[in-house]
């Protein structure tokens, strides 16, 4: 009867009775009909109880007012006259390449620069080295790229247009400074991996946690009385406070990536760099670079800076300084998280569950102290910093704290290495090249036809012997091409030669602040990923102006009154 009902549904034409009955057909093999095609015949089987229910059937895609009668309800012939359904269009994949606005206004800034014609007493090459180096700049401040990719392309350039040789683009990847950067991110992958970082950092919290603005200032203070016995603030800086900044942003629920960033680790980040540079000014050995300004200031004036004198000409706006800067960012960069009075407590009992120290927690441990032995000892010794640490990463790789596998997955530390790298090459050759010394020249001549009191000249060159900076990737390139220009025409213009190489030589450190290149503990703090390029650049110029006030302003009263001027 089944077959009867499907048969006298596909026919619509009723037979008179006296009809012979038809033969029956031939039952067929079994079908595998798909799920759209047993519902059309579920629905033909339905409609067979009024055959005239459904007598006519729109085309698919026209307009339902054009049909035509269906003669013929075959279900499996509908389903194949039906179109075939569209494969799932694949999802679009994004662009993986450079931002196209920032390359242009990149490559636009060098390409202008470079079709100018040369000032006078200006190379072509000078210029055209310059031309290059700004649109780095560019590169690296709009980012089309990562900043290690920017870079390579800006001496890929350099290479391409037959500016530098392939040697001397590559030159500063022999420099010692870059290296003690990326082993500072190797040594802070060790400080967290052992859990040593979180303990030091539950200790600092446990004593100064209840708010963000103690714990800031207990790291700013620490570093500080490090900066005398640690002439290398890279070392300072990636060595020591970067593993334990890091822990400390980790431990509290701020890290990178997760829009966390801003509960503490920018706002710390930020001030610990920013008082790196003043640490480094108040002492003779605060920085690497200082003593060459010392010797430059004896082979200039024939006067020489003593340690205790410059410690006593730097200790009050240094200090002024350090109770400052950390307190205005708090203001105008505030952490989300201000205070947190149950963090002590909190802190003391992660210490208890972390129960004593591990086998890799005392090599880690035994390796710092030895790494900062030998950072305090090394000009007795004979040691270099890179090579002290380099002699501290051998230990933690050949006791497996570290594996060379973790050191290679450090992004950052290689893709720093190779922008710092490639920054202090391109300076470098400016400087060799002449433009800096142009550039000092005339600084010189414009500054000395002012006809302006000393005091007001020596301002004036003060602000054009920092901001210059932005042009350099080392302190102590920027003080081996103009110091000794620079204090010439002060004394000249009747600036008093000792307060004049004083103030220059604080300021040598100062500078570093307003980029993320322009000293050793930049790139280790920025690279760490907590705040943004733009703002790094803009808190930067901020906290240069305020540091500038106070050394020049309090400085100068101070000064005044322990008889420099």
């Amino acid at each position: 009867m089944a077959s009867f009902a499907v048969t006298s549904s596909l026919n619509l034409r009723f037979r008179p009775l006296s009809t012979p009955k038809p033969r029956r057909p031939a039952t067929p093999k079994s079908l595998h009909l798909t799920h759209k095609l047993r519902t059309l015949v579920k629905n033909s089987i339905t409609n067979s109880i009024n055959p005239h229910s459904h007598d006519r059937i729109p085309f698919a895609n026209q307009n339902p007012a054009f049909s035509l009668p269906a003669p013929n309800r075959n279900p499996i012939a509908a389903a194949a006259a039906a179109p075939p359904s569209s494969p799932p269009s694949a999802p679009v994949q994004p662009w993986q390449g450079a931002a196209m606005k920032p390359l242009i206004a990149s490559i636009a800034t060098g390409v202008i620069l470079w079709f100018l014609p040369a000032p006078e007493g200006v190379s072509r090459v000078a210029w055209q080295l310059l031309s290059i180096f700004l649109a780095t700049i560019v590169g690296i401040i709009t980012q089309p790229l990562p900043l290690g990719a920017v870079a390579l392309m800006g001496l890929g350039a350099c290479v391409l247009t037959k500016t530098l040789t392939f040697a001397a683009a590559f030159s500063a990847f022999g420099d010692p400074i870059p290296w003690l950067i990326a082993l500072a991110f190797f040594f802070a992958r060790g400080f967290i991996k052992t859990g040593l970082g979180n303990r030091i950092a539950y200790q600092f919290v446990s004593l100064f946690g209840s708010s963000s603005l103690g714990l800031g200032y207990s790291l700013v203070f620490s570093e500080a009385l490090l900066a005398p016995a640690i002439p290398s603030v890279s070392a300072r800086a990636g060595g020591i406070f970067l593993p334990l900044v890091k822990s400390l942003c980790v431990a509290c629920g701020s890290n990178v990536g997760d829009g966390t960033e801003e509960k503490l680790g920018s706002w710390l980040m930020l001030t610990c760099f920013q008082t790196s540079v003043i640490s480094s000014a108040m002492f003779l050995t605060g920085m690497a670079a200082n003593p060459l300004a010392a010797n430059l200031t004896l082979s200039t004036i024939n006067m020489s800076i003593g340690w205790m004198d410059w410690a006593k000409a730097a200790i009050v706006p240094g200090l002024v300084s350090l109770i400052v800067v950390p307190f205005l960012l708090y203001i105008i960069y505030p952490p989300t998280v201000k205070s947190s009075p149950d963090a002590p407590k909190l802190a003391k009992e992660k210490l208890e569950k972390m129960g004593p120290m591990s086998k890799n927690e005392i090599i880690m441990a035994g390796t710092l102290l030895l790494t900062v032995g030998l950072w305090i000892s090394g000009s007795v010794l004979n040691v270099d910093a890179v090579t002290a640490a380099i002699l501290g990463l051998s230990v933690l790789l050949i006791t497996g704290v570290v594996t060379w596998k973790e050191c290679l997955a450090e992004s950052v530390a290689w893709d720093t290495l190779t922008w710092f790298a490639a920054l202090i090459a391109m300076a470098g050759y400016l400087n060799k090249y002449g433009l800096i010394s142009w550039f000092s020249q005339t600084v010189v001549q414009f500054v000395g036809g002012l006809g302006l009191s000393w005091q007001l000249s020596f301002g004036v060159l003060v602000l054009l012997y920092f901001y210059s900076h932005y042009f350099f990737a080392s302190g102590a390139a920027h003080i081996g091409a103009m110091f000794t220009a620079f204090l010439s025409v002060a004394t000249a213009l009747g600036t008093p030669p000792y307060l004049g190489a004083c103030v220059l030589a604080f300021v040598s450190n100062l500078m570093g602040g307003i980029t993320h290149y322009g000293i050793g503990s930049a790139p280790v703090f920025y690279g760490a990923g907590y705040v943004p390029l733009g703002k790094w650049w803009g808190y930067g110029f901020l906290i240069s102006i305020v540091n500038l006030v106070i050394w020049l302003g309090v400085g100068g009263l101070w000064w005044k009154a322990i008889g420099l001027w």
